[in-house]
């Protein structure tokens, strides 16, 4: 079959949306992809029973819909769609609100920014969609981010709003108030409130479960905005977190659930060939042996995309990174997830993906409107036609070499296209952790890594309190302490020291280092 005629089979599109997505360089065969049509309809029917409300995440044993989100009528009680439709309508109505002057500042005559604090799906998603639809001369509201607990980070966001505090609009988003980052984020953020002489609480909303430590604390704050246990943080986009930056940007939070709600339904066909989504999955299975073999190489040619591949790194590397599956076996799946945009990856690593170590597959994002102010660079060319070119010149170039390319292609940026996009990549992640066995809406390693920092917290502090007048090794000091992980000590101490909060003696090795008190 030549690559027409491959390109005409193995293209799916969603056309209540106009995006496509073709696999007819994955380099698998009809044959193959018929082979695969039990393992199909064993995820078609896994997703089914998800949608049905099917309990999905055993370690919390809750449901998994954020499917919902864009179709309440699919919700499994009235109570949940109800709950669901309360929610964007107080986003809806708060951001109107707000854009109004009827919920002001307390010294502004009106907000002009947005801070929003979080981390990992309350950070990412919301980010992807701020950059990607963005426009200074357009947008209701600046939106800043601190998504970290890094001091220094966190000074550069406050210095981009020196000056403008008073009308600026602080939203913390964490599902219990304990996540650690957006604790300190926001910890951070009421210091600098107070330092400016401003009641944070009349600058300040919590999106939050009923009941959490957060909610409690911002039980004076201007609003109160749910989060619901049935939705995971890299799956929250759709959901108050993402919508509630989105309304007050000025975007069209409706048209995004819209886009979003098309590729469902588009998705949920039980023909892989016609499914976008389950030909994505099928893709990655072929490209990585089921097994994550290969990663996946990310590069949207469109600048408001960039942040796309960071979003999918999240969606894609904590839902798929397992080291059991369904049934206990140790597996250790996964699907490595890096990229940027084009043409600047071209420049960047191209080189590589064609001449180099074939351990990848691509997934090109194309865009065909290139934006009503592309310049003629040449008679009859315009710069966008030289982005769709490097796009069809990288696509060439690496299939030269036999190595395996996806496509999506959509229409234009925009509210509607980027809820789909969200959405086709969420099904992909559902529909292939089925195809592989495992289990793709718990995350048991980011709670381990939660667990170790504690404990590392608490061995600085008892090293902080060994220190003495009278310098001391590492080793010392970690028995000192009560602990045998002396090279652990090492490290926090030299922390430590660089910050100002103990004195240190080098020495030609980390072994003969002395630390004392400051």
């Amino acid at each position: 079959m030549g690559n027409w005629q491959r390109f005409n089979a193995l293209r799916a599109c969603c056309a209540a949306t106009g995006i496509a997505l073709d696999a007819s360089r994955m380099g698998f065969h009809e044959a193959w992809l018929a082979s695969m049509g039990t393992a199909f309809a064993r995820a078609f029917a896994a997703m089914r029973e998800l949608e049905a409300g099917a309990v999905a995440n055993p370690d919390e044993r809750r449901m998994v819909g954020h499917y919902w989100l864009r179709a309440p009528r699919l919700a499994p009680t009235a109570a949940i769609a109800r709950e669901i439709e309360a929610a964007v309508g107080a986003v809806k109505a708060f951001a109107a609100d707000v854009h109004a002057g009827r919920v002001r500042p307390q010294r502004a005559p009106r907000f002009t920014d947005v801070l929003a604090v979080g981390i990992g799906g309350s950070a990412l998603g919301p980010q992807l969609v701020a950059d990607a639809l963005g426009s200074p001369a357009t947008d209701r509201m600046r939106v800043h981010f601190v998504d970290n607990t890094d001091p220094d980070g966190i000074a550069r966001t406050f210095a981009a709003l020196s000056g403008r505090l008073d009308a600026t609009l602080a939203i913390v988003t964490s599902k219990s108030g304990g996540t650690p980052e957006t604790r300190n984020g926001m910890l951070a953020a009421e210091d600098a409130w107070r330092r400016a002489g401003l009641d944070f609480a009349r600058h300040a909303v919590a999106i939050t479960m009923p009941g959490s430590q957060l909610e409690r604390h911002a039980a004076a704050w201007l609003a109160r905005f749910a989060m619901f246990d049935w939705v995971g943080g890299r799956t929250s986009e759709l959901s108050a977190v993402g919508l509630l930056p989105a309304a007050l940007q000025g975007f069209d939070v409706d048209a995004l659930l819209a886009g979003a709600a098309a590729m469902d339904e588009t998705t949920r066909a039980a023909d892989v060939r016609a499914n976008p989504a389950a030909l994505m999955a099928a893709a990655w299975f072929h490209a990585t042996d089921g097994r994550g073999a290969k990663d996946m190489v990310v590069i949207p040619y469109k600048d408001r995309l960039a942040l796309l591949a960071r979003y999918l790194q999240q969606l894609v590397m904590e839902s798929l990174g397992k080291r059991e599956d369904l049934a206990g076996r140790v597996v250790e799946q996964g699907l490595t997830v890096y990229g940027n945009k084009g043409s600047t990856d071209q420049h960047a690593y191209v080189q590589q993906l064609r001449d180099g170590v074939p351990n990848f597959f691509l997934a090109l994002v194309r865009v065909l409107e290139a934006g009503s102010d592309a310049l003629e660079v040449e008679p009859g060319i315009t710069s966008g036609d030289y982005l769709h070119a490097f796009l069809l010149g990288t696509r060439e170039a690496i299939g030269e070499r036999g190595r395996p390319t996806l496509t999506v292609t959509l229409p234009r940026v925009d509210a509607r296209r980027l809820g789909a996009l969200i959405a086709l990549f969420e099904r992909a992640v559902g529909l292939y952790a089925s195809l592989v066995g495992i289990n793709a809406y718990h995350q048991p390693g980011v709670e381990a890594g939660k667990k170790a920092a504690a404990g590392i917290l608490a061995l600085q502090a008892s090293l902080a309190a060994a220190l003495g007048d009278e310098p001391r090794s590492a080793a010392a000091l970690a028995r000192a302490a009560g602990s045998d992980d002396v090279e652990g000590a090492f490290l926090l101490l030299e922390h430590l020291a660089a910050n100002g909060r103990a004195r240190m003696l080098p020495g030609a090795t980390p072994a003969d280092a002395r630390f004392a008190r400051a």
